[in-house]
């Protein structure tokens, strides 16, 4: 047998992919994009200032993705296999379980590979303005690729241990951040304890943010043991990864099995489910409490820890926001971080949203139970309202929360200030931040209900739903504020915030309200011949984009069979 055959086979499949095209020129266009829009911004600058402040926002950027690559791409390969129940018919011939790891390895970050490999040559665009030079390059397209191979790796280990793709993701992103920023934190703060001058080495060297910060010149060439502190770095990442990968080749061909627990994991296993569903007379108040308001609503939240977990994230944000006001007292309070706080809050509540809107029908979908649920007195409006108040059970409180620190950070935003215009753009901003999230919130539970029922598994549901309502936004104001640069260039002609906080708000309204009522109809009118189709047909890139084409066809009609003749009845 040839060495390696699945990675063969699956390079052969992706050659013929259209997406494994598509996503080398989408990223060289984002790039473009950036470096244009950067360079208008600061065209008043230097040069090498100018390079620099690119350079510094494209690698910052590739390594973020690179990071984050394997949450997305490796994290439920294997796991998706067990579920299927395919993975173990691939051990029952001669392949190993490196061939299985290296070969789903290959086939699922084929497409990221190629996306950070058009990116690298973009990043020597700056060297022709200066400032930047070839020894950063070379270092830091190093950093991204071996980011990118670590991250692959850990996504292949927690796959090859997890069966639940939730749980793939969500274990694969918490290993990540550990290692990546984790790590530094716990260094620096014992580092603060034994009162060194800064935290012990060995905290440092697993992170891919090291290997980052200290590629730059002004950190690598300052004293040699920066300099080997930035080899280390790159070797103990790329260590790490090959790591990851032997642990995922030992454990692929023994995690297929369905084997018996043990005494501890039933012990652990039953602890989680008093915890999330509690005992039995809980349970039956529980369920009598909700059946009574909707079936499917019990359905959707019979895991009573969901809001508790969101409350959760947010007491952790808060416990970080205290801990900053003891340190800097007035400091903190400044307009960025209330900026950067009131972000970070809109965007953790709308993904989260995201995430949940279209997860419970997917799999329903996906298990065969939705079909069954169809052929119950349950309409679709039901099974739609008790979506609905899964949702707001999990995510009213919080949002209502996170809307009343929105007023908040924007009388502290306008506090000090004593420009009028000023005081005023700040006010526009919160606002839009308030009313779109309050727009956005409803777009994303139509469109993530129709991409859970037309989706073939819920996490591409949820890059869908994703894309639609909050990247294609943001993508279109770039573009817009680009154009405008470009066309004020040579003209003494000053935009106002003003006018691109009314820009930003247009085009996410517009979105919302496009989306939004699309997806209404489909739900509303396509729901059950959706339901029917075991999997949507493949679309392209544009009209997966857009949403064009993603009609259902109609289930036929039923046959009506004419009632034969029966012979007549001899009577004696």
């Amino acid at each position: 047998m040839r060495f390696l055959p699945i990675v063969s086979r699956e390079l052969r499949v992706a050659s013929r992919q259209r997406s494994t095209y598509w996503v080398r020129s989408a990223a060289a266009l984002v790039v473009l994009a950036v470096s244009t829009w950067f360079f208008i911004i600061t065209q008043s600058q230097a040069p090498s200032q100018i390079a620099m402040g690119v350079f510094s926002i494209l690698t910052g950027g590739a390594v973020l993705y690179c990071l984050f690559s394997g949450v997305r791409s490796t994290a439920d390969c294997l796991s998706q296999e067990k579920r299927e129940g395919t993975l173990g018919l691939l051990f029952l011939t001669d392949l190993k379980g490196y061939d299985v790891v290296f070969g789903k390895l290959v086939a699922t970050s084929l497409r990221g590979f190629y996306g950070v490999l058009a990116v690298v040559p973009m990043l020597a665009l700056p060297l022709l303005l200066g400032g930047v030079t070839p020894g950063e390059f070379g270092r830091m397209a190093l950093v991204a690729v071996n980011t990118l191979f670590f991250s692959l790796a850990v996504g292949m280990f927690v796959s090859a241990l997890c069966r639940s793709a939730r749980n793939a993701m969500g274990i694969t992103l918490l290993l990540i951040l550990l290692i990546a920023a984790g790590l530094p934190a716990i260094g620096s703060w014992w580092g603060y304890v034994i009162r060194a001058q800064g935290p012990p080495v060995g905290w440092l060297l697993p992170s891919p943010g090291t290997s980052y910060f200290t590629a730059f010149d002004s950190n690598y060439r300052v004293t040699p043991q920066d300099r080997e502190g930035f080899w280390g770095s790159v070797a103990v990442v790329h260590a790490l990864a090959w790591f990851f990968l032997v642990l995922a080749c030992v454990r692929a061909p023994r995690s297929w099995q369905d084997r018996p627990a043990g005494v501890q994991a039933l012990r652990w296993r039953e602890r989680w489910r008093l915890w999330s569903y509690g005992d039995a007379a809980e349970r039956a108040g529980f369920r009598k409490l909700l059946l009574d308001q909707n079936a499917y609503f019990w359905l959707a939240a019979r895991a009573r820890l969901k809001p508790a977990c969101v409350w959760a994230v947010l007491a952790l944000l808060g416990c970080g926001w205290a801990w900053g006001l003891a340190k800097y007292h007035r400091d903190w309070l400044s307009e960025f971080m209330f900026f950067v706080t009131g972000i970070i809050l809109n965007l953790l509540i709308k993904g989260w949203f995201a995430t949940e809107a279209g997860r419970q029908i997917a799999a329903d979908r996906t298990q065969g139970s939705l079909e069954l649920l169809l052929s119950t007195p349950l309409t679709v409006r039901d099974i739609l309202r008790g979506q609905l108040l899964a949702l707001r059970r999990q995510f009213l409180g919080p949002a209502m929360l996170v809307l009343v620190l929105f007023v908040l950070f924007m009388r502290g935003s306008t506090a000090g200030l004593s420009d009028a215009d000023d005081r005023e753009s700040w006010v526009l901003f919160w606002a839009a931040l308030i009313v779109l999230m309050l727009a956005d919130v409803a777009a994303l539970y139509w469109v993530g209900m129709w991409q859970g029922l037309t989706a073939k598994n819920p996490n591409r549901a949820t890059s869908a739903t994703l894309a639609r309502i909050m990247v294609l936004p943001v993508a279109a104001f770039a573009a817009l504020s680009m154009l405008l640069g470009l066309v004020t260039m040579n003209h003494d002609f000053n935009l106002k915030p003003k006018f691109f906080i009314a820009m930003w708000v247009g085009l996410s309204l517009a979105t919302d309200a496009a989306f939004g009522a699309w997806a209404r109809h489909k739900l509303l009118t396509e729901f059950r011949a959706a339901a029917a189709q075991r999997y949507a047909p493949g679309l392209g890139f544009w009209k997966r984009l857009l949403g064009a084409g993603q009609t259902v066809a109609p289930a036929p009609p039923p046959v009506k069979m004419r009632p034969e003749t029966a012979p007549p009845v001899e009577t004696t």
